[in-house]
């Protein structure tokens, strides 16, 4: 059964890896045990850039999950309401709309979809006529498909699909309802016929974890489905866990080193003095003076061009030539190229306190920056290597 299903996906969509191809397969079949779960993964299906397939692999767990409900603007209220004890698999497509500066009422959402990762999370708000306080069940699997990562809460509890544009000689069926929807279709009432029944074992199942802590909650419904399969399953299962829970550390440090860049960027242009465009090798030369930062050892020589446009191209930023007073021109990064990222991924750090005449507001310190990763990755059994904990 999950070999059919692993190749009919494969069919319709091109996913970076064996590995992601088994956690997907898995994920489908595990909305099928969700009424057994004490977790409800979370399956993050995030590209940098649009046209990477993110939008057809919901298109294609539509089709094969339990009980699925496609949305992409709904509203908080619509999905507190369908959740109940049989509750939908939520398929959340442009998920990047409901995060970040411009999320607007749709921090409730949010909020839902945190909480719903684990069973006995409701939502309580004020309900009805009589105003009375309720409970609103939050328990429910979702995928949500995007453009860039979405929030570190949502990862942390979720089975995240790197999507990349597919290479020119990569080739898929093309997904048409006429002949795709009878075969997945198909395949969800075996799921269906071979799962349901089984339900009450899955509740009782306590698999063994090659991963601890959240990780071992998010994997263990995708395990419990590949060890009621058997055969070869079960490693196969674990070795998807072990790989992309690691790759999503290395990621992690990545996110985290571009976020100092970004910090470090701003404060650079704030002691210039907020010029527009600085060029690239003053820009470098500043961030690599600064003997608290990693950037003089960075890579093997210290960061250079090459490097600082790399980090930076995640971002959307990148140098351009410059005309300067002076009449020259040179490669240059422009300030307003880094208003959107710095509001994004850190947000101004306080002003100063206004007069006492003045009645702005002064708004609170975010924080200070976090601190650089230590590179160590999850090993191990539990009871074994303490896993490593995310910088935040």
């Amino acid at each position: 059964m999950l070999d059919d299903l692993r190749a009919a996906i494969s069919r319709y969509v091109v996913l970076p890896s064996d590995e992601t191809l088994t956690a997907v397969t898995l994920w489908v079949a595990a909305s099928h045990i969700q009424p057994a779960l004490q977790h409800a993964p979370r399956l993050a299906v995030v590209g940098p850039t649009k046209g990477c397939g993110k939008s057809r692999v919901l298109d294609v767990l539509h089709e094969t999950v339990h009980q699925p409900m496609m949305t992409v603007n709904t509203s908080p209220a619509v999905v507190f309401r369908v959740i109940g004890k049989n509750p939908p698999t939520l398929l959340v497509d442009e998920a990047d709309t409901i995060f970040g500066p411009k999320a607007g009422d749709k921090e409730d959402l949010r909020g839902l979809l945190n909480a719903g990762h684990q069973r006995n999370r409701p939502a309580w708000r004020i309900s009805g006529p009589e105003h009375k306080p309720t409970a609103f069940p939050t328990f429910a699997m979702a995928a949500l498909a995007g453009i860039g990562d979405l929030p570190d809460t949502i990862m942390d509890r979720a089975v995240v699909i790197r999507m990349q544009k597919r290479k020119p000689g990569e080739r898929i069926t093309p997904f048409r309802s006429r002949y795709s929807l009878p075969e997945l279709h198909a395949l969800r009432g075996r799921l269906t016929a071979w799962l349901a029944p089984l339900r009450s074992k899955a509740a009782g199942s306590v698999p063994h974890m090659p991963v601890e802590d959240r990780a071992a909650d998010t994997w263990e419904p995708l395990v419990i489905v590949a060890d009621l399969a058997g055969g070869h399953w079960p490693s196969r299962a674990r070795a998807a866990c072990l790989a992309m829970t690691r790759n999503e550390v290395v990621q992690d440090e990545q996110t985290t080193l571009r976020t100092r860049l970004l910090r470090d960027v701003r404060r650079v242009f704030e002691q210039e003095g907020q010029k527009q465009a600085m060029r690239s090798q003053d820009l470098l030369a500043a961030l690599i003076q600064d003997a608290e930062a990693p950037w003089a050892e960075y890579g093997t020589k210290g960061l250079n061009a090459y490097h600082l446009a790399n980090l930076l191209r995640d971002f959307g930023i990148s140098p351009a030539n410059h005309r300067f007073e002076n009449g020259r021109q040179a490669k240059a990064y422009a300030r307003n190229q880094f208003l959107d990222a710095w509001a994004r991924y850190c947000p101004d750090p306080a002003q100063p306190a206004p007069a006492a005449e003045e009645t702005v507001p002064v708004r609170r310190v975010q924080g200070k920056p976090p601190a650089l990763p230590s590179g160590t990755l999850p090993v191990g059994p539990p009871g074994g290597h303490t896993r490593p904990q995310r910088t935040r």
